[in-house]
């Protein structure tokens, strides 16, 4: 049985606890309850903040009291998930993988003893579930990376890596949503602005949703590219799930 624990963190907010294990069961329960928390419009609660096992409630306490908040989240956690989280939201990401684009996909082929094609095809097979953004704004944390595509952090990280580069990090794959440095193995690079302060909602994506990534060639990233220099580029977006 999950064992969830509500803790004190600060004099404004409260963190959930959803025992230790990173899985998409206990991500659409976080998921859930912070859609019931934007639904049902708790006077007094500032912010939420997902996680991969928790959930990080921000509040005010002039509005509401700490007793109260912890009362309110303990109603929450019992919700049905199933009945609760909204339907499957799939965003399609085209990426152009390998060459200057992903400079570290060789590494990536060898460690995993397969060919460059081989690489593009498993990573782009499958549907990947936001666990969390963080780190930089609109970074996205994905899980479900063949196990075979796991690869080790590079031994010394580069101290720029341009927006919209595609790595592998471990167990876990992503998006730079800026220019920043990092550590992890690129493979790829996407000609979409995932995060882009000058828009109404400056984030492509949110936790809960799904990443499908889209092998592209040269000529349509640059094509892509000038579309979303103008704000004429819309991801493919499937609802309920495809």
């Amino acid at each position: 049985m999950l064992k969830i624990e509500i803790l004190t963190a600060g004099d404004s907010a409260i963190l959930i606890e959803f025992g230790k294990e990173i899985s998409p069961e206990i991500n659409r329960k976080i998921t859930a309850i912070v859609q019931l928390i934007k639904e049902q419009q708790i006077e007094g609660i500032v912010d939420t903040i997902p996680a991969f096992c928790s959930l990080l409630v921000n509040y005010d306490p002039r509005i509401i009291s700490y007793e109260k908040i912890v009362e309110r989240m303990r109603q929450l956690v019992k919700v049905d998930v199933m009945a609760e989280v909204g339907e499957k939201r799939i965003i399609e990401i085209p990426v152009c993988y390998g060459g200057d684009f992903g400079p570290d996909i060789e590494t990536v082929a060898e460690n995993a003893k397969m060919s460059r094609e081989e690489v593009i095809k498993l990573h782009s097979s499958k549907d990947y579930l936001i666990y969390m953004l963080g780190f930089l704004p609109g970074f996205s944390y994905l899980g479900g990376l063949d196990e075979r595509l796991h690869t080790p952090r590079l031994a010394n990280p580069r101290i720029k890596i341009n927006a919209g580069s595609v790595g592998i990090g471990g167990s876990q794959t992503g998006i730079y949503p800026l220019d920043s440095p990092g550590g992890w193995q690129l493979i790829g690079l996407t000609p979409v602005k995932t995060y882009d302060p000058n828009r109404e909602v400056p984030i492509l994506f949110e936790a809960g949703d799904y990443i499908r990534f889209v092998p592209i060639d040269e000529a349509e990233f640059y094509l892509i590219k000038e579309l979303a220099n103008k704000g004429e580029y819309q991801c493919i977006v499937h609802e309920g799930g495809v």
